[in-house]
């Protein structure tokens, strides 16, 4: 199977532009506890776990935490028990397209960027910055529904992205009665970040997330207790499938969400999921105009 690069938008955009440069890190013999309030406190997803020397070593995300919750393991537990490793890297110089084609390849949701040396770690590059910066591009765009509008442009005449084009069309649900064990067994086996959750009606009435199975975990909540002992969300936030992509993007980048549930038509009729991963790995914006900016496989 080759890999086709066509032209690309983000050919010319380097990880420097994206990155972010604050890197969380803790000590491995950190405890899962620690990990998870730390988690928490930056509102972010990962963290880079480093030796009594400083050498990442490394990664504890919200999975393995999720993990750790399901094999029974007690949080006092140190990081170096629950880690992934070693963690992968990428530099400041490289290609953004070629950052992302690391990530996808191997899987992973974020790379560590070092400096030339090879030794400091200067900062992360993680999906969300990814379509923060294309969103960015896309406002900035002659292309783009705003700027067609200021410009007294006909909008029509642009082919646009919606939602339904990038989303994933599977929906896992469960109902309120249903396990924390279960749900993590679906969240893992479909590598989902969330699922919702339904009343006897088999009507969305929330979401649980890896978050909130991260405080029941450090809160001593059994993974035995049903999922409305946790279940948090008032409701589930969803866009509808015919949306145009940028104004999904907008919602997540805005409100800080990480997904977005997606309804046909109605809000009680969930038909997918978009996340700020699905986005990143379309790798465009939202309209043709940068469809070059997208890896096709042959």
């Amino acid at each position: 199977m080759a890999l086709v690069v066509k032209n690309s938008t983000l050919g010319d955009i380097t990880v420097k532009e994206a990155m972010r440069r604050q890197t969380l890190s803790l000590f491995l013999d950190s405890s899962i506890q620690s990990a998870i309030k730390y988690l928490l406190k930056h509102k972010v997803s990962a963290l880079l776990v480093t030796d009594l020397t400083g050498k990442p070593v490394g990664v504890v995300s919200k999975t393995d935490i999720v993990s750790a919750f399901y094999a029974g393991l007690p949080v006092d537990m140190s990081l170096e028990s629950i880690m992934v490793g070693p963690p992968l890297f990428c530099r400041q110089d490289d290609s953004l397209e070629a950052a992302l084609e690391k990530m996808r390849s191997n899987r992973v949701y974020r790379l560590y960027v070092i400096d030339q040396s090879d030794e400091n770690v200067i900062g992360a590059l993680a999906y969300p910055d990814v379509v923060a910066l294309l969103y960015v591009y896309c406002r900035g765009c002659e292309q783009s529904a705003v700027n067609r509008r200021k410009s007294h442009l006909d909008d029509s005449a642009v082919l646009r992205f919606r939602v339904r084009d990038v989303m994933t069309p599977k929906v896992v649900s469960y109902r309120k009665s249903d396990s924390l064990a279960e749900i993590i067994e679906g969240m893992s086996q479909n590598r989902f970040s969330a699922v919702v959750v339904n009343d006897d009606n088999l009507q969305p009435v929330g979401v649980i997330s890896k978050t909130d199975l991260m405080l029941a975990y450090n809160h001593g909540v059994s993974t035995e207790a049903q999922a409305s002992q946790i279940l948090t969300s008032p409701h589930v936030r969803s866009c509808d499938e015919n949306e145009f992509i940028e104004d999904a993007i907008r919602e997540m980048v805005f409100s800080e969400l990480h997904r977005l549930f997606v309804h046909d038509d109605s809000p009680h009729n969930i038909t997918g999921v978009l996340s700020l991963s699905d986005v990143a790995r379309f790798r465009s914006g939202s309209c043709h105009a940068c469809v070059g900016a997208r890896i096709t496989l042959k």
